[in-house]
C-alpha cells in the first residue's frame, strides 16, 4: 500500500513528514484499521481525508475510527487533501504545534 499512495499522502510524505525530527511510518495497521501515518514516539496519528470523506456515511466511519484509535491511546489528527494541496505550510506548522503539546519522551 505504501507505493499507491495518494498524490495528497506523496506531498505529505515528501513535503512535510520528512522535515520533522521525529519518525513516521506510513499505512501503520492499528486493529481493523490503517492510518496513513503515524509517529510512535508521539502517539499521533495523521490522516489524509479526500472528498469521499464527507459523505454522512464516511463521516460516521470516520468517528467510530477516531474513537477506536484515541480508545488505544493515540491523538488523531486529519487533514483534507485541499490543506495539504494548496497548504502544506499550514500543515507542517499545525504538526509543529501538536509536536510542541506534548512532552518529548526521549
Amino acid at each position: 500500500m505504501r507505493s499507491n499512495m495518494t498524490e495528497s499522502e506523496k506531498r505529505m510524505w515528501f513535503q512535510c513528514l520528512k522535515r520533522f525530527p521525529k519518525r513516521f511510518r506510513r499505512q501503520r495497521p492499528f486493529g481493523p484499521y490503517i492510518v496513513d501515518f503515524y509517529c510512535a514516539e508521539q502517539k499521533l496519528v495523521i490522516e489524509i481525508d479526500g472528498e469521499s470523506h464527507s459523505t454522512p456515511d464516511a463521516m460516521a466511519y470516520d468517528a467510530e475510527r477516531t474513537a477506536f484509535l484515541e480508545s488505544q491511546g493515540l491523538r488523531v489528527v486529519r487533514f483534507s487533501n485541499l490543506d495539504v494541496t494548496e497548504n502544506i505550510e499550514g500543515v507542517f506548522e499545525r504538526l509543529t504545534s501538536e509536536f510542541q503539546a506534548v512532552p518529548d519522551k526521549s
